[in-house]
This record gives C-alpha cells, structure tokens and sequence, in this order.
C-alpha cells in the first residue's frame, strides 16, 4: 500500500516522481508552491470564498473580543509544559504566527476565534472565581473556598493542570485544594486530577471529588472500551500531525488541540444525581443542575448564588457544539440539551455572568439571558427542521445541503461553526431518531468502498479520464466533487500517486475555506496522509497508563471481549479463572461462540486453567504488555491447570490498530 511504500519519501522527492513520470500535460502536476508538508496555496476560488467570509463577519458585534481579554491578572507568555520524556505536553507557542491579517489559507472567521483562543492567563471573572485559560484544550476554574481552593475541571493532563495550578498560585494566594469538581465525563475535563491532588488526599478525605451520577461509567466507557478507535479518529479532527501553520492546524474552535502528557482518572467522593441537588463546598454554597445527555451522557452544570454565577459546563459554548463528534460518540439528544438550557434560564434567572468549560465568560444580566436562549434556540432549531424535512421525505445528505439557521440566530459569534457545524448536527438529529439507514433501498446493502469504486472507476472510462474530469472541476472551484470523484479512484488503486496527490490538492482547499476546525484539520490531515502515509499514534499509550489502571476491572474486561478474534475463536470454548490474589477477587471467564462473557464469582472447578495474579500485572497481560517469555519466567504469575490454554486464549486477543488507514483501503 502506498502508506507503507511510500512512507519514507518527502514531499519534495514525491513530487520528483510524478512530474518525471509525466509525459500528458492534462495530467496534473503538484504545485511548486507546497509547503514542507505538501500543502498547496489557496487558490483563486479559495480566496474568493474567504474574502466573502471576511465581509460578512465584519457586520457582526465585536463585544466577545474585549470580553476575551477582560479580568486578566497575568498573561502567560511564551508556553511551553513538559510533559513525557522529551516531548512537550503543550506548546501554546506554536501559535505564535497567528497575528496580523487573516492568511488566504484560513477562513477569517475560524482565524479570528483561534486567535482569541490563543490569549492565555489568569483572569478574574467575578471576586472570588478565576480562570486560567490557554494551557490545555479546556479551562481550569478556581473558586475560593473558606481555607482552600474549589478547582473546577483540572484539564487534560496532570502536567498541564499541575503548571497552571503553579501559575496561578505566583498572583493569588498558594492554598490546598479542598474540593475537584469534574462536570463531565470527556477526558479533558478530569485527566489531569492527579497534577493537582493526590490519590491519598481524595482516600483520607482531605480533598472531595464531585462529578455527575454515571462520571466513572461513561468516562471510562468512552476513553476505554472505544479508546483507541476514537484516538485514532481525535488525531484527524485536532490535526495531531499537521505544523502549526496557515497551511495547518490553527485550533479547534473549541480551543487549540488537546495536551498530550499523563493522563489519570479520580473516583467521586459525592455524585449529583439531580437538579437542585445542593451542596456546601469548603464553605461555598452550590446549586446543581442535572444535564446529562447534552453535550456529555453524564454532565451537570451549576449556580454560585453568593456571586450570581452560572457555570454552564459544556452545555453552553461560544461555538456551535456537536451534536455528533467527528471523532466518534454517542450522538446527543438535541432536543433535550435545548430543554436543559431553557431550564437554566428558569432556574437561575439572577444570574450575571456564565463561565464554561471552554473559551471565555459572557457578564451583564441581559447579555446572558440573550446568549442563553440563542444558544438554547439553536439546537432546538436544527432539531425541529431537521425532522421537518425528513418529514418530507428528504435524507440526512439531502437535509445537511438544505438547513441553514434564521438570520436572528447568526448575528452571534457564539453560534457560528467552529467545532459543530449546522451541516453535521442535522445528520446527527437524522440519526438520533431514525438511524444510519437513510429510507432508499439502494444504500440498505451496498457495495463494499473498495469494489463500488472499482467499478465506478471502470464505467467512468479509467482513471486518466476520471483524472482529467477530476482537474476541470478543479480548476471550477467544485472541491466537494473532486473529493467524491477522487475518493473513489483511491480506494480503486491506492497506490496511484496523481490521484492521491489531486485528491490532497481538493482536501486543502476545503480545509481552507472551512470555519469549523475539526473540519478544517479533518481535511488537511486527509491530505497530508494521502501524501505521507498513515502515521504512528500520536497518543503514547504510557501517558494513559494511570487510566487504565484506575478503571474497574470489569471495564478493561469489556475491552478484552471486542478484541476477540470471532472467526478465530470458532469452535473454541475456554473457561478460565482470573483470580486477583491482592484484591481477593475471582473473575470466571468463558468464552464460546466465538463471545467472551465475564463475571465476578467464585473460582470454577471445571474451568481449564486458573491464573493467580495480581491486578496490576493481570492488565499487563490481558493489554499485551507483556511477552510469552515474560510471562514464563515471572514469578508474579502463578497458573494452575493448562497453561497451553491461557495461551490458546491470549492469541486470540487482536490489538487495536492504532495508525489504520482512513483515506486509503
């Protein structure tokens, strides 16, 4: 495959080969103007479309843009954190290009959001609640308690969450932490708990940990179960392989790109499992609200009634959320997540100022109440007339082409499509309700990728002649159709480089008229690995390690049972005893049918091997962390019975492929 072949050429020496193998001028010849990653320049239609953009959202109000920047206390400059042997775990001063005028390779509306997303510091958002903003994806609240501080989401990793606990404390009093405050189960928002506390301070009860009914279930479910799946998916929609660039990954519209570092995971002292649940922090009053299912299945928000704040979590963003994210979740009730902000309306009517997980806060009582309900509309208007023109018999491609939000609700910058985007949330309401299955029988079985392309390749006269229509729509600025028709010669012949090279060229220019980020990196990491191949993880699985080990057992053996090998494992049946002889537990695992079940129970007498091992090197083993000779030299591993069979077992276990192929077959 060309990923593997051609892997080790530069983009320079790529194109070598095509233009000496061109001997047709229709076929098309990569631009000399590429940059080191490929990447071409905005073309004519391209900058067309952004100048555009650029006048449409010079009529919008600007207020958001002194709001960034209000309450600052200390801007940090020149960021860098170190994070896991020589890697950084966040470079904020990567983006230190971003000034000046829009490049013709953005989209100035996606530009003018990133740039407010670089600002980073420490703010005031009202006396006695502070942000550090700009040191991870997310933002870390602080609230002052009686004798300590109440942090509000500690961030992705405990590098970054411990640095901007230590940067804060050089402007404001250096005080323990007495409570974490997770609101909700996405990983950015508690993997960095252990930068800020310790296990042993959260076991003696020094330090609370609050978080929604369900937190342990679906954080884990999400970052375990489906974990590399979606890590592999979180590399193309945060751009993790692109240059920080005009011609690459700029920021997210929700921040910048997640930090990578060491990742851990805290169980909750106190779970909130409804609205109006109360609660009295080190001496700060709380107001809960129950949203889960809106932009997390497990999320509260809350109300400070002592400083008229809300913190609306990740309900509220200044960004159109998704309502499906393209890195892959559980797609969210639309419906619902409107009704929970027309709730916070209701319930907190006092409030002055809103603070969120993500960007900066929105201060006046009317300005709240108009941010609130724009928000709230939005999704209750991409739900409504998304079920009205299925109602019409439209399919979810037909309805994302047709939508588009009322003029009322686009006078915002908060709703604009920096991460969701209008296009993708209504194919999510299509799927909420109705599923993948759009209604035409055609798409009810159809044809595997590789061999439909391969036929439309054949009835379209070839590839040369699919290669030269691909270049007139090209050179018309239809991108969307060059992408269509060139997908499918990909997927027909992998390794033919002028398809892939043409194809890259239509992914740029899509990412740079797209305003939503992911989108924008979605596309240009397309090209940039048609060009470079498949690239190894950017996601060390050390740094998740901490996670792992904190999950229930139980989870880690869900994990184990989707990584059974079906056809393998045909006419195979196992019973085994996993006994953890530090914990005093016993798991019977029985796998036939090719389906592996477990459950705690006590040691089976019939099973065909028992393993006693310890907790620790059990998730060794089962996560292939450890070798055939490992395992039969250690003395931590004592195996009663058919050690051919553990073995029998342990084979049949397929790892995740963590670098499979998204734009080639």
């Amino acid at each position: 495959m060309i990923s593997r072949k051609y892997a080790h050429l530069t983009f320079a020496a790529l194109s070598l080969i095509l233009l000496a193998a061109c001997d047709d001028t229709s076929v098309p010849i990569i631009s000399n103007e590429a940059d080191a990653y490929g990447h071409t320049p905005a073309s004519a239609a391209t900058q067309l479309v952004n100048r555009q953009v650029a006048q449409d959202i010079a009529q919008l109000s600007q207020q958001d843009i002194e709001a960034a920047s209000r309450g600052l206390i200390a801007r940090a400059e020149n960021l860098q954190i170190e994070g896991v042997g020589d890697r950084l775990a966040w470079d904020l001063s990567a983006y230190d290009f971003m000034s000046g005028e829009t490049p013709d390779t953005v989209n100035p509306s996606l530009w003018r959001q990133a740039g407010l997303n670089n600002l980073a510091g420490l703010y005031e958002v009202v006396d006695g609640i502070y942000q550090i903003r700009g040191f991870d994806l997310a933002n870390m609240t602080l609230i002052a308690g009686d004798s300590g501080w109440i942090v509000v989401d500690p961030l992705t990793t405990e590098e970054t969450a411990r640095a901007a606990l230590a940067f804060a404390h050089q402007y404001l009093p250096e005080r323990p932490v007495k409570a974490i405050l997770f609101t909700h189960s996405h990983i950015d928002h508690f993997g960095g708990v252990l930068g800020i506390t310790t296990t042993q301070a959260i076991a003696s009860g020094a330090v609370q940990v609050i978080a929604p009914e369900g937190f342990m279930e679906e954080s884990t479910s999400e970052n375990v179960i489906v974990g590399q799946t979606m890590g592999r998916r979180s590399e193309y929609i945060y751009g993790m392989h692109l240059n920080r660039s005009p011609r690459g990954h700029i920021g997210s519209g929700l921040g910048k790109s997640p930090a990578q570092g060491t990742v851990a995971i805290a169980t909750p002292t106190l779970l909130i499992t409804k609205t109006s649940e109360r609660a009295t922090l080190d001496g700060v009053p709380f107001i809960f609200q129950s949203v889960s299912g809106s932009e997390a299945p497990a999320e509260f928000t809350f109300y400070l009634p002592e400083h008229g704040a809300f913190c609306g979590a990740e309900m509220v963003s200044r960004t159109l959320h998704n309502l499906y994210t393209l890195r892959g979740a559980k797609v969210r009730d639309a419906l619902l997540w409107s009704g929970f902000i027309d709730e916070a309306l209701q319930l907190f009517p006092d409030t002055t100022v809103v603070f969120n997980s993500h960007h900066w806060p929105v201060w006046g009582r009317d300005n709240v109440a108009d941010f609130l309900s724009q928000q709230r509309d939005t999704y209750k208007y991409i739900h409504d007339q998304t079920l009205r023109l299925a109602s019409q018999g439209m399919t979810p491609d037909e309805i994302a082409d047709t939508i588009e939000l009322p003029k009322s609700l686009q006078t915002a910058f908060h709703n604009r499509d920096y991460y969701g985007t209008v296009k993708h949330n209504a194919r999510a309401v299509y799927q909420f309700y109705f599923g993948w299955y759009n209604a035409r029988p055609a798409t009810l079985d159809p044809l595997p990728a590789v061999e439909s392309a391969a036929r439309y390749i054949a009835l379209m006269g070839g590839a040369d002649s699919v290669l030269a229509a691909a270049q007139q729509a090209f050179d018309n600025g239809e991108y969307r159709w060059v992408a269509e028709l060139l997908n499918h010669l990909v997927f027909a012949e992998p390794n033919n480089l002028f398809a892939r090279a043409q194809l890259a060229a239509a992914y740029d220019q899509l990412g740079y008229q797209a305003e939503s980020g992911s989108w924008r990196d979605v596309y240009l990491t397309g090209a940039y690995e048609l060009r470079q191949g498949s690239q190894e993880s950017a996601i060390s699985a050390s740094n998740v390690e901490g996670l792992m080990r904190a999950v229930p057992i139980e989870r880690i053996l869900d994990l184990v049972a989707t990584m059974i090998d079906g056809p393998g494992a045909e006419g195979v049946e196992l019973t085994l005893n996993f006994n953890l002889t530090d914990q005093g537990r016993n798991y019977v695992l029985t796998l036939k049918n090719s389906v592996l079940h477990h459950r705690l129970a006590p040691k089976d007498p019939s099973a065909n091997t028992t393993i006693n091992v310890t907790h620790e090197l059990l998730l060794d083993i089962l996560l292939k962390q450890v070798s055939a000779r490992e395992l039969l030299t250690t003395d931590a591993l004592d195996v009663e019975g058919s050690s051919l069979d553990l073995f029998r077992f342990l084979a049949l276990l397929q790892a995740p492929d963590s670098s499979f192929e998204i734009v080639a077959p």
